[in-house]
């Protein structure tokens, strides 16, 4: 049985311009330990997706319109509000994107470390320092029990995001959530990031949802990814299956885009041509059917579901790219 089943989950938000489609129709899973890397450009409905599950929305003007996201055999969409808090920040931890903006300015990291610790394990004060001191020394913070009374803005910007990883990590979670917990760092502290996030999940077998725009990031990091676009999976593969053959448009234009130093002379980035839709107007046919090389009459009316086409390999396509394009995109995304 997967730690995660995800079913048929649809998201609106409603809003003075209309009814935006944010999530739709999106199911997937997750097993005991894995990680799966959930990858789209901004807008795709990445973090919507995980908000949904949560119930983290706010409502108004969100509003799950349907859909089942069962965690250890327990629906979260129709669980109590209070069993669903002991459930977040416990048993499932989020990172999110911006650690500046996610802790408290004007509250210690020991203060807000140990909040957490107390509530969901009921320790001691003494007992829940402890704690977060061997939380700060395990994510490779120096010099731990006095950096417990510092303020947030007294941390660089990679320290800020070891403490949000402390944090999630406070109640030996078995699912993390990480939004795009890089974004904002340097390529060396990212690099560091990824590798202690990969430490950790080995350690404390811990299943893992990595949320990025970075196809590149997800390729010593995951065992599964799923794309997203305009709300919805379009494809899901193993990662090597993914990299080696693309089947949806938007995968081989994601890995097209992606740039390698070592032919920077011999080879452009292939951008994708036109933009994300407008989700308050969601469109009849294949979301990505303006912007797609390969579009026919059929894409235009009808929206394809995802079906499989190989091995744990699903898209939704009904014109699947093959030969050279797909043969350049791969090698485009041997990192």
């Amino acid at each position: 049985m997967p730690l995660l089943s995800v079913r048929h989950l649809t998201t609106h938000l409603h809003t003075p311009a209309g009814t935006v489609h944010a999530v739709n129709d999106v199911s997937f899973e997750v097993s005991a330990g894995e990680t799966v890397g959930i990858v789209g450009e901004s807008g795709s409905g990445k973090s919507m997706t995980m908000l949904s599950l949560l119930r983290l929305l706010p409502s108004p003007p969100g509003q799950i319109v349907r859909g089942e996201v069962r965690f250890e055999d327990q629906d979260l969409l129709t669980l109590p509000t209070a069993e669903l808090r002991n459930i977040r920040g416990n048993r499932i931890a989020m990172i999110f994107q911006d650690p500046m903006t996610s802790l408290n300015p004007v509250l210690t990291i020991g203060r807000q470390l140990t909040e957490a610790l107390r509530l969901h394990l009921q320790l001691t004060k003494a007992e829940a320092t402890d704690r977060a001191i061997e939380l700060l020394n395990h994510v490779g913070i120096p010099s731990a029990a006095q950096r417990l009374k510092n303020y947030p803005h007294q941390f660089s910007g990679g320290m800020r995001q070891r403490v949000m990883i402390a944090m999630g990590l406070a109640c030996s979670p078995n699912l993390l959530i990480a939004d795009e917990p890089t974004t904002a760092l340097d390529v060396t502290i990212q690099a560091q990031i990824v590798a202690l996030v990969k430490q950790l999940r080995q350690e404390l077998n811990m299943a893992v949802i990595w949320i990025t725009h970075d196809l590149s990031l997800l390729a010593n990091l995951a065992d599964r990814i799923l794309v997203l676009y305009a709300g919805q999976i379009v494809e899901s593969a193993p990662l090597q299956q993914l990299y080696a053959a693309p089947r949806h448009p938007y995968t081989l234009g994601l890995l097209q885009s992606i740039p390698r130093l070592d032919e920077a002379r011999r080879t452009h980035l292939k951008p994708i041509d036109g933009h994300p839709p407008d989700l308050v107007n969601y469109p009849t046919g294949c979301p990505f059917a303006p912007r797609c090389p390969y579009v026919i009459d059929r894409c235009r009316k009808t929206d394809p579901s995802l079906e499989p086409v190989g091995t744990a390999h699903q898209v939704a396509c009904w014109v699947q790219p093959r030969g050279d394009e797909v043969l350049a995109a791969a090698r485009q995304a041997r990192l």
